[in-house]
Parts: structure tokens; sequence; C-alpha cells
């Protein structure tokens, strides 16, 4: 049978009603064929979640492994048992503490509960050394007045070298700071901006300053404010040089001023103040020296130079007492 192109026509859109319709799910069923065959399965991405886990804790457990014996097991357990002796102490003072332990930053990790069980497990450690003591010697007015000094010692002894601990650390900071300001100022100068030139001169030395400065450096990255940032760095130091930098550079900031002209004018001005606190230590050198001066020089010098004649001093008076 002869058919033309128009009765073809419309025997197909008789036998197929709404082609267009048709056409595009057909197109949607080939789209979702197409992704079926290139996902990969649920049970494949299951094992490679399975994969992924076990490489973490593969990575996690060498880590671990390539600790020393004693940061892995010895320092947690010590840290457990100091944690539980601070919680019987009074915490009236946390917050004073809290403060001590970051001025001095965080020496071993400890935490405020921590440096109370310190201090409790110390004045324990010395009444048992008192109470040794005088069962040893008898109850003696002596021994007693012993005992009580170790019992005071031990309570006070993490105060002191907490103490200590702030201390050097304050000097550590003001003996770094003036050649930190040289180097910042020359980065700053150099095109590089105010993070990158802290973080440049972190790299180049390893003290407690440079430490706040990789500090502040993430402070800023993470978000907080470039003025809040070295605000909470003056905070953590205690140092009243660093205090004064830093309140300038924050005000120079507000008022627009130019970055590289603070640092090169407070480098010079910390350098002036390195100069002065040397000389003021020199002219504290002659008064130091008398203490050692009188009671370990003198007494050798006048061994030295009296002893040879010590002999004929006394056997002259051994004459004249004779005579």
């Amino acid at each position: 049978m002869d058919l033309s192109y128009e009765t073809l026509k419309a025997l197909l859109g008789e036998a197929v009603p709404g082609s267009p319709l048709l056409f595009g799910v057909l197109i949607a069923l080939a789209t979702v064929c197409l992704w079926l065959s290139v996902a990969p399965s649920g049970g494949r991405r299951k094992e490679g979640d399975r994969l992924d886990e076990y490489v973490t804790r593969v990575e996690q457990a060498t880590d671990q492994a390539l600790e020393p014996f004693e940061q892995r097991v010895i320092m947690p357990l010590i840290r457990r048992v100091l944690r539980m002796l601070g919680r019987m102490m009074p915490n009236r003072a946390m917050a004073a503490t809290q403060r001590r332990l970051i001025h001095a930053g965080e020496p071993g990790k400890l935490g405020v509960l921590d440096f109370y069980g310190l201090q409790l497990l110390s004045a324990v450690v010395m009444s048992a050394l008192a109470l040794l003591l005088v069962r040893r010697s008898g109850f003696a007015l002596n021994s007693l007045l012993l005992g009580a000094v170790l019992v005071i010692l031990g309570l006070y002894l993490p105060n002191f070298w907490l103490s200590n601990k702030v201390d050097s650390r304050s000097k550590e900071v003001m003996r770094a700071l003036p050649n930190a300001l040289d180097m910042l100022t020359i980065g700053v100068e150099a095109g590089l901006a105010f993070e990158s030139a802290m973080l440049r001169v972190a790299e180049r030395w390893d003290n407690a300053l440079t430490r706040e400065f990789r500090h502040v450096v993430l402070e800023i990255r993470v978000g907080t404010s470039r003025d809040q940032a070295l605000m909470h760095m003056a905070e953590r130091t205690n140092v009243p040089d660093l205090r004064t930098f830093v309140a300038i550079l924050v005000q120079s900031n507000q008022l627009g001023v130019s970055i590289a002209d603070v640092l090169h004018s407070q480098a010079a001005l910390m350098r002036d103040k390195r100069r002065q606190r040397a000389e003021a230590i020199a002219r504290q050198a002659t008064v130091k020296m008398a203490f050692p001066l009188v009671f370990f020089i003198f007494p050798a010098l006048f061994v030295v130079i009296l002893g040879p004649a010590m002999p004929q001093l006394l056997d002259l008076f051994r004459t004249m007492g004779g005579g």
C-alpha cells in the first residue's frame, strides 16, 4: 500500500497522542540512567567511608605511637591525679591563679585545678617529711619548728615556682621586644602586611614573644579583629613595654596613622629603653659585688699574702712571750 507523508504523519499522531510530553519523559529517564551508570553504588560508598575512617584511625595511632611514653601515659595520669586533688582546695582565688598561669605561659599546660592539686601534693609530701623528721629526732622544739617550716614551704613552693615562671617569661619578652620590633619594621617597610611580618618574625626566632605573635595571627585568621587580638596578647604577657606598644598601635590604627611610622618610632624607643636598662644594671654591679668581695675574695687574698709570713710571725710572738 502506497502511503504518502501526510498519511503517515496522521497515523503516527493518532497512535501516539501527546508526543512532546512523551519525549520529555524519555529524556528524563535517559538522564537518570546516565547518572546511575556513573555514580558509585551505595555499597561502594560505604566501603569508601570505612576505608577513610580506618586510615584516620591508623594516622591517629601512628601519631600517638610517635609520642614518648611519658607524654602518652605518665603525664595524663599525673594531670588526672592533680586535678582530683585540686578539687579539694578552696576555689576563692581561681581567677587570680588563672591569670598568673596565663602570664607564666601555662607551663606544662597546667590548669587551675592542676595547680591546686600540685600545691596540695607538695604540702602533703613536705608534711610527711616533717613527720618523719619529728619522729626520728623526738618531739623537741627545734624539730617541731623545722617541721612547721617544711609544711609551710611545701604549701607555698608551687607559688614561688609560678612567680619565678612569670618573672622569667616577662624578662624574656622584654629582651626579645626590641629586636622583634626592628624585624617588624623592616618587614612592613619592605611591603609585607602586618600579619605576614609577624609570621616572618615568628619563623626567625622561637621565644615567648614570637609564640605570642603566632597566637595573634591565629586569632586574626579565625575572625578576631587585629586590635582585639593585640590587646589579648598584651593581657597574656602583662609586660608594661608591650602594653604600651599595643596601645599605641591600636590607637594609630583607629586614627589612620601609617603603621610603618609607628613601628619605626616604637622600635627606636624600645632600643633606648634597652640601653637604659643595661646602664642601670651596670650601675648596680658595684653594689652587688660588695658581698662576694668581702666574704670570698678578701679572705683568699689575706691567706695568699699573709700565709708565707705566718711562721715568722708566730716565732716572733713566741720569742717575745719567752723574753
